[in-house]
């Protein structure tokens, strides 16, 4: 019988990232992935002879803790240096809005005061995102038992709230909570640049511009960084499986032994605490410490299973939503598209279709009721710009992420995914008029389609909603915040334990930080 300090269940990047952690503190780590890639929907993959794609497609939260700590950068990563993708909301009379540099720095396309008004804007959001920032990206506090690192961290985040001045401190707290559709119409006159930021706050989540608490969403967003630039995003030569090569060969070089097509079938729980792993083959595997860095309703259902933890933890596991409404399309292309009134310097951007607040929250209307949107909104990259190797030469991958598309349709995928698609393409055919027929093949990933090739419940990215119940001290459920779990020995580390999903790396540093300091 094989013995390990640590057995790491998952090779996305979170689950590469707490095993090397881990290794480089000297333990003996075993990363178990049930795929035959690590990656999960950051890996690159071919969906059409010559045409590769990551599902994640832009890079905007990886933390530099993770940088410095993994020494990422030694392994291969190249991150973008003054070559961040700008943000252009496009509009149907070919006069796009465009955000440049890290979230907007300047804006085109726009009047002079809206511009001026923009500024005013920008800097508020990122002085109050900076306040968040420490809670996101530190382990959330046990409120009934906090350390003295803990307190200090509160307390830190209490001054700089104090610092913000009376009128700022008033103004953080009134919108803290709001939704960023009134938030936008307090400030901004342009529906162009409301859409945007309604299409950035709701983005992964089942949440229209108009639901209360859609603001977080943004502050998400714009609390993320590249090169100490916040709300900066890029699209990574290589794709995000660069980004996934670079923290594998972290982990080897760490030490971590890496197995794929080795599913977890069962995690071992005598006396209360966890011993290790039984996979799917039937072989036991022994472990001081389990680490998942798959889905916290996955592992506690299925792998740890109810008759090891109380019914009500139970209970608020299974009560977790995570529900996605995010679909991904992949166009293999013949050339690059043109979309209307866009430069070459744009085509290398994120492109956004979401031309008012009021018509994203029209989008969403129809997900409320288990249907699809008829004029979707989305975000749209053409990554083999930045990176010809993607496709073959002349031809263009077009990436896009598309919202609403409910995990539960109505009528059933089967039946709905072609006119989804029909829908997609129409709205595509208004900004990049001819694009229909430049297509080679198309990919469309439901949320189910998602569930079931990255093994990810309901098909959402973040491993449950991103909504202020299902943050911090409450993620991915109480009993379970703070990487612990109620069984002794078993910790999380995944995209559902806090802070969330996105390719970050957080969750991943943090637990593996936790069992250090825990485990000695």
């Amino acid at each position: 019988m094989t013995s390990f300090d640590a057995i790491v269940i998952g090779g996305g990047h979170n689950g590469l990232t707490a095993a090397a952690t881990l290794a480089k503190s000297g333990r003996k780590v075993l990363l178990l992935e049930a795929a035959g890639e690590l990656g999960g929907a950051a890996r690159t993959e071919e969906f059409a002879p010559g045409f590769r794609v990551s599902t994640a497609h832009l890079l905007n939260r990886l933390h530099p803790e993770v940088v410095r700590t993994l020494e990422l950068e030694k392994h291969g990563l190249v991150l973008p240096k003054g070559q961040l993708a700008p943000s252009i909301a496009l509009s149907r009379d070919g006069k796009p809005l465009t955000l440049h540099g890290a979230y907007g720095e300047s804006l085109s396309g726009a009047s002079a005061p809206e511009a001026a008004a923009w500024q005013e804007l920008r800097a508020q959001l990122l002085r109050y995102a900076g306040i968040l920032k420490p809670l996101l990206t530190r382990r959330p506090p046990d409120l009934g038992n906090m350390s003295l690192m803990e307190i200090s961290a509160f307390a830190m985040t209490g001054l700089s709230l104090r610092r913000l001045g009376k009128e700022d401190m008033r103004d953080f707290l009134r919108m803290l909570l709001m939704n960023v559709s009134d938030v936008a119409d307090e400030h901004q006159e342009d529906d162009r640049l409301k859409g945007l930021l309604a299409f950035d706050a709701t983005l992964g989540s089942h949440l229209g511009p108009r639901s209360p608490t859609s603001l977080l969403g943004l502050y998400y967003r714009l609390a993320g960084e590249i090169g100490a630039q916040p709300g900066a995003q890029a699209l990574p030569a290589g794709g995000m499986g660069a980004v996934v090569a670079a923290i594998e060969r972290a982990a080897k070089a760490a030490g971590v032994s890496i197995r794929t097509e080795a599913p977890v079938a069962k995690i071992l729980v005598e006396k209360g605490r966890s011993v290790g792993v039984v996979l799917a083959s039937g072989e036991e595997i022994r472990a001081r410490t389990v680490v998942s860095g798959i889905n916290p309703r996955s592992t506690f259902l299925d792998l740890v299973g109810t008759r090891e933890i109380d019914t009500g933890f139970v209970r608020r596991i299974k009560n977790i939503r995570m529900k996605g409404d995010a679909a991904k399309l992949h166009l293999a292309l013949d050339r690059p598209p043109e979309f209307l009134g866009v430069d070459a310097a744009g085509h290398r951007g994120r492109l956004v279709i979401a031309p008012s607040a009021d018509h994203v929250e029209r989008a969403f209307n129809p997900a409320k009721y288990g249907e699809f949107s008829p004029e979707p909104v989305m975000e749209i990259t053409l990554p083999s710009l930045a990176d010809p190797t993607l496709a073959p030469d002349g031809a263009c991958v077009v990436s896009a992420v598309v919202q609403y598309a409910p995990y539960a349709l109505k009528e059933g995928w089967e039946a709905g995914k072609p006119k989804f698609l029909a829908a997609i393409m129409a709205r595509l055919e208004l900004f990049a008029p001819g694009v229909g027929k430049l297509v080679r093949h198309a990919e469309l990933l439901t949320p189910a389609d998602i569930e079931a090739r990255y093994r990810m419940p309901g098909g959402h990215w973040h491993h449950g909603e991103l909504q202020a119940d299902q943050m911090l001290m409450s993620r991915p459920a109480l009993g379970a915040a703070g990487y612990d779990t109620p069984v002794d020995g078993l910790f999380l580390c995944g995209a559902g334990s806090h802070p969330g999903g996105g390719i970050s790396g957080v969750p991943g540093l943090n637990a593996a930080r936790r069992i250090i300091e825990m485990r000695g």
